[in-house]
């Protein structure tokens, strides 16, 4: 049990994960003195030291500040973290209580009306959408998310009361989720992933249907159409579907772009609400907003208000983030690390930029996702007129023998394709010829979209 009231220090492992920042936040709200050790400095763990915790990035027990050498500690960790650390190994040898991140989410939205988005991919851009939409729509609301909301500035909406309804993101790394039970589960997609963790595809769709079976029997379950799992229930749950595509419970009809702008008609149970205006773009926010508005109301929110809101999103950093735009070319940065997501981002830049030269940057993330998914990639990837690929990333793993970049590459039918370094990817993009540039990767290619923007600014600035 987490005594989280009466402990005053908490020491986060891997503080600059997107996760983990977020409750190292909320902690510094609730007034717990806050540190913590990562790897590497980056924008997101600058952001903290400016808020006031405390950070080291070198893996030595004697950067641990004095505070916190005390057996009066809570010590979350991220599974990224290898059980090879120093640090952790030494407050484990010493007692400590330490626990994983899923462990403290789990126990902070315990009393609240939770809803969880769960998904291979969209579980970002639909927890975002629905804090917004219930803030905007005067809903108490509070929100651990697992991408920086451009409304909110920030990963993290403070509840403003104990009767907050609370948003979270449900990760399936590490059967994370299973530490929630949620009021309302949200299942956006169950593809293969994490297969280093799981095995196989089956296993994966038995972890989603034990995090559908967490929620409370009096809750209900949101499911994406296309998601089918329920033959792996053990329990019956109060189901409902959205869609954009097809009927279901909740869907959209009367598709239409007015001053760029999608406008259309969203069906729910038991009404329509007309006239949705959406003025962020990409077809896979389109579908991501159906979920969250079919949400946002099963929650409880005032579906007028809802509709309002819609018009008011602006989105999440690295989900279809457009980094610069003008007459001429069009720059686009997104997380997408995973076919399925990288196929949805290409596939909504080619029907917002019809007939132009679309140049893609991607970076693989993970030895393991690269051998299990090679061809996926490079079928996406083939969407594309001209790619520029990175080495992997390789995050929490270690090489793997025979497993590079090229087997992706090998794979691919267009001309027009490179390997190249990250330190390279500014001095080769300044020469190239492009009507749209997509940077795509949950690796370190973050770190030169700033100066890729820069580029592009200076470039056609002359």
């Amino acid at each position: 049990m987490i005594d989280f009231n009466n402990i005053p220090n908490i020491y986060f492992l891997g503080i600059g994960g997107i996760g983990m920042s977020a409750l190292a936040r909320f902690a510094k709200a609730q007034g717990k003195n806050v540190a913590g050790y990562d790897l590497t400095a980056t924008p997101l763990t600058r952001a903290l030291e400016s808020e006031g915790i405390q950070i080291h990035y070198t893996d030595d027990i004697n950067q641990l500040p004095n505070t916190y050498q005390s057996i009066n500690s809570l010590v979350v960790r991220t599974p990224a973290v290898p059980e090879s650390l120093n640090e952790l190994k030494w407050l484990s040898d010493r007692g400590y209580h330490i626990v994983k991140r899923s462990e403290l989410l789990g126990f902070l939205t315990t009393g609240h009306y939770c809803v969880a988005v769960a998904g291979t991919h969209g579980k970002t851009s639909v927890s975002t959408m629905i804090a917004h939409l219930l803030h905007q729509s005067d809903v108490e609301v509070g929100a651990f998310l697992g991408g920086i909301s451009r409304n909110f500035q920030s990963n993290l909406v403070l509840p403003s009361s104990s009767n907050s309804i609370v948003v979270t993101e449900a990760d399936e790394f590490d059967r994370s989720f299973l530490q929630l039970s949620p009021s309302l589960a949200v299942v956006t997609s169950v593809e293969p992933d994490h297969l280093d963790i799981y095995g196989n595809f089956d296993a994966v769709k038995e972890a989603f249907a034990g995090f559908v079976e967490k929620t409370r029997t009096d809750g209900k379950v949101l499911f994406h159409k296309r998601v089918n799992i329920m033959h792996h229930l053990s329990r019956d749950v109060d189901a409902l579907f959205y869609s954009i595509d097809d009927e279901a419970d909740f869907c959209l009809k009367n598709l239409r772009i007015e001053q760029g702008a999608y406008v259309f008609d969203f069906y729910a149970p038991f009404m329509v609400i007309h006239d949705v205006r959406m003025n962020y773009p990409g077809r896979v926010n389109l579908e991501n907003m159906v979920g969250a508005m079919a949400a946002a109301i099963i929650a409880g929110a005032d579906p007028m208000k809802v509709r309002d809101a819609v018009a008011t999103y602006k989105g999440v950093a690295r989900r279809f983030d457009i980094r610069f735009k003008n007459e001429k070319i069009t720059y686009i940065d997104d997380y997408a690390h995973h076919p399925g997501e990288l196929s949805a981002t290409i596939k909504s830049v080619r029907e917002l930029y019809p007939g132009k030269k679309v140049l893609g940057v991607f970076q693989p993330h993970l030895y393991s996702r690269t051998k299990d998914f090679a061809e996926g990639f490079a079928r996406s990837l083939d969407m594309l007129d001209e790619l520029i690929l990175l080495e992997i990333y390789p995050a929490r793993e270690k090489p793997l023998l025979g497993i590079n970049s090229s087997i992706i590459l090998n794979k691919m039918k267009i001309e027009r394709k490179s390997l190249a370094m990250v330190k390279d990817v500014v001095g080769l993009l300044s020469w190239k010829e492009f009507d749209v540039l997509l940077t795509m990767g949950a690796g370190n290619i973050d770190m030169v979209v700033g100066d890729i923007e820069e580029m592009l600014t200076l470039k056609y600035s002359k």
